[in-house]
């Protein structure tokens, strides 16, 4: 059975793209045929595996899925690349249910081959990332450790049960990944042992630290895993997706 992660926050900058590219990236070096689809306009995700954005995304067209998606240069990872044009996405779920319809069933039916598909979606809980949610098996939430983390969570999850209400089948919460660690800041550790205690066993072990090497990877179109393998954040991403592989 595939099993497709939404990896998704409502606040920017907190590591989302980054951890679906290097989480794919570690899946993939598992011997996972793995996915890794572009669900935000901005493309962050394809421009960091060294892809262009496509002119139009097979879910605006119509297009099978197979006929666009790309092999990366690493091996068991292949991307569906983004387009600025899913904003058209947005304009169907003020109507057009039949064509919601369609895109639902493409992004179910058409990606049964992989065995991991994770969803890079944008940093808002528009119609694109309740989309993702709808067709996951699993919701991914990496927060940044800040001030705010806690109240950006509590409306993540509000939405997230809803999706769990409304659907025919079971959204598992496949973990919050606690992001851009700075053990030396005193309110990184307060926020740490906050989300901990309140969440408990559903907060990843593994914390993903501040790394220089994580934010150079995207610019030379690789992940942290193969730009820098002896680097603090890929030790902390291979420990990640361990303990992503034991939840199976």
């Amino acid at each position: 059975m595939t099993r497709t992660f939404c990896i998704a926050n409502q606040k920017g900058g907190v590591g989302k793209t980054t951890t679906a590219i290097t989480l794919a990236d570690a899946l993939a070096k598992s011997g996972a045929k793995t996915l890794l689809v572009d669900f935000d306009p901005q493309c962050n995700a394809t421009a960091g595996l060294g892809f262009r954005p496509l002119v139009e995304h097979p879910l605006v067209s119509g297009t099978l899925l197979s006929k666009t998606i790309d092999k990366t240069a690493i091996d068991g990872l292949d991307l569906l690349a983004g387009t600025r044009n899913l904003s058209d996405i947005e304009l169907f779920a003020h109507g057009d249910e039949a064509v919601l319809k369609r895109i639902r069933e493409q992004l179910t039916q058409e990606i049964r081959s992989y065995d991991y598909v994770l969803f890079d979606c944008p940093p808002s809980m528009g119609q694109l990332t309740q989309m993702a949610l709808e067709c996951a098996t699993d919701v991914l939430m990496p927060i940044q450790c800040e001030y705010f983390a806690m109240e950006g969570l509590v409306q993540m999850i509000e939405v997230i049960g809803k999706v769990m209400q409304e659907r025919q089948w079971k959204l598992e919460f496949g973990g919050i990944v606690l992001t851009m660690v700075d053990h030396s800041l005193e309110l990184a550790g307060e926020v740490e042992s906050e989300v901990r205690e309140f969440f408990g066993e559903i907060v990843f072990e593994s914390v993903i630290p501040r790394d220089a090497a994580v934010s150079e990877a995207p610019s030379h179109g690789l992940s942290v895993l193969d730009y820098a393998p002896r680097s603090r954040g890929t030790r902390a991403y291979l420990e990640l997706c361990m303990e992503v592989l034991e939840r199976v």
